[in-house]
């Protein structure tokens, strides 16, 4: 790919699978966004949500697969997208860099403000006399950011070792919750009680809040790119990396929905418990008493943290490698090794440092969650798209590596890029009803802010210097600049 490799390949095709499928991870997505689709559609929605949205997403993975096969480097999407521009290589490859960092950052920020969320609600339960508020939520994110920074900096092996524990963790603890809601409630909703539809969103259009609630499904099945960006330090990249992304997929889609179908038929108070601080806590509670909801709540906070130190491994390589060619403030810094861990080093405080300022909001509006989870969906996604609409239109000039979809590559990219492009407009839209200066969705602001400083720099001085992902030479003189 024209680069001197500076990461050690550490990483086995199991553990390229683990890191997307512990950022994807279902029990992190659905109990932290469960509460926002019982009031967006309810049961109907989250429930066969889930499966549509699944497999639209799974054409989104599959054409991302085929392209990191093709180019398995940790820039991933953007140095894809500097490799199939036909023309403005440099251009594509910047504005694709800008949308998956600030995708990447809204994940690492949602994850954990959903896990100071859910911590907050296990000590108001086990304490009753703490009372969660906004302000305290928004500390215990910053303390999460902080221990995960540290993780990443000192103890690297660890958290490589920690990403394959959490696929077990995530599995196990499925099975636990899952068989727990079955086994020990007395009874349960009705079969026919998946098709019930609710609409507490504040807009009278149903059709328009259903559809907000795809915002749940779609907030789960983000972060796929991990495997991507993990290329240059998994063995046998061309093929182990585009697995790793469409297993996750396909895996989550399947536990995923089970889980949902479990905490679905177990409500037992809808309008108490969709109106309660953490919805999905209030079912196991309601559902299986106090002590085992306490229990099955530690479970959900630690595939939170796992998911939350996954994702910042990830926003890292991808700030490392945009740095690596030039693209970012400061870029010399954000691109240099400890000669200790062979990590980015500095780029994971950036991360870190930039997650926490898009939480600040949560500090005086109670949308804060729902919109950072927009800022990681709508981001990301376009980063996704992008490479994805220029292998599609280059057609039959795309060069497919080892693990490709064959005559139907196209297609497949085809419907991949209209879902990005319908799904992206709907969760730039309102959220709540009536919109005010608390309710006010402000991920179309902080995508605008990250798109026109990225304008301005590019105009500026960026495109005179900027042609994209950066060659430094033939094969055989980058082996020779190998630093491992």
């Amino acid at each position: 790919m024209g680069y001197p490799r500076k990461l050690t390949r550490r990483f086995r095709a199991f553990d390229n699978f683990a890191i997307s499928f512990t950022i994807i991870n279902i029990i992190s997505g659905i109990f932290s966004s469960f509460g926002f689709g019982m009031g967006a559609g309810g049961p109907r929605v989250l429930v066969f949500g889930w499966i549509g949205v699944s497999v639209m997403v799974l054409f989104v993975g599959a054409s991302m697969a085929e392209i990191a096969s093709a180019y398995p480097t940790s820039g991933a999407l953007y140095f894809s997208a500097g490799k199939l521009a036909k023309r403005h290589r440099g251009a594509w490859s910047w504005y694709t860099g800008w949308l998956n960092f600030i995708g990447q950052v809204g994940g690492t920020a949602a994850t954990d403000f959903a896990a100071a969320t859910f911590i907050q609600s296990f000590v108001a339960l086990q304490w009753p006399s703490y009372h969660p508020t906004a302000q305290q939520t928004v500390g215990i994110t910053a303390g999460i950011l902080l221990v995960q920074a540290l993780a990443n900096t000192y103890t690297v092996r660890l958290v490589a070792v920690l990403n394959r524990i959490s696929v077990w963790w995530l599995l196990i603890g499925l099975v636990t919750i899952v068989a727990c809601l079955v086994a020990v409630p007395s009874d349960h909703q009705s079969a026919g009680f998946v098709t019930h539809f609710v609409n507490n969103t504040g807009f009278s259009d149903a059709v328009y809040a259903g559809m907000l609630g795809l915002l749940v499904t779609s907030w789960t099945f983000t972060g796929f790119d991990g495997s991507f960006h993990m290329s240059e330090e998994t063995v046998r990249a061309t093929v182990n990396a585009p697995r790793g992304i469409v297993r996750a997929i396909g895996y989550s889609a399947l536990t995923g929905l089970v889980l949902m179908l479990a905490l679905v038929y177990a409500v037992r108070d809808y309008a108490a418990e969709a109106a309660a601080e953490a919805p999905p806590v209030q079912i196991l509670i309601d559902a299986l008493g106090l002590s085992t909801a306490k229990l099955l709540l530690l479970v959900v906070i630690g595939a939170m943290l796992f998911c939350g130190l996954a994702n910042m491994t990830s926003n890292t390589r991808q700030i490392f490698a945009f740095s690596r060619d030039g693209a970012m403030p400061g870029s010399r810094l954000w691109h240099s090794v400890s000669p200790r861990t062979r990590t980015p080093v500095k780029a994971v405080w950036l991360a870190a440092a930039c997650a926490l300022v898009l939480v600040i909001p949560g500090w005086w509006s109670h949308v804060a969650f729902t919109a950072v989870v927009s800022v990681n969906v709508v981001g990301l996604f376009l980063a996704y798209g992008v490479p994805i609409f220029l292998r599609l239109r280059l057609g039959d000039g795309f060069e497919p590596g080892p693990w490709n979809l064959g005559r139907f590559g196209r297609p497949v990219a085809g419907v991949a890029v209209v879902w990005i492009v319908l799904s992206n407009i709907l969760f730039m839209l309102p959220q709540a009803s009536p919109i005010t200066a608390t309710s006010f969705n402000y991920a179309p602001i902080a995508l605008t802010v990250v798109l026109v400083i990225a304008t301005v720099w590019w105009f500026a001085a960026a495109r005179r210097r900027f042609k994209g992902p950066v060659s430094y030479g033939s094969p055989d003189e980058v082996a020779a600049m190998d630093l491992i």
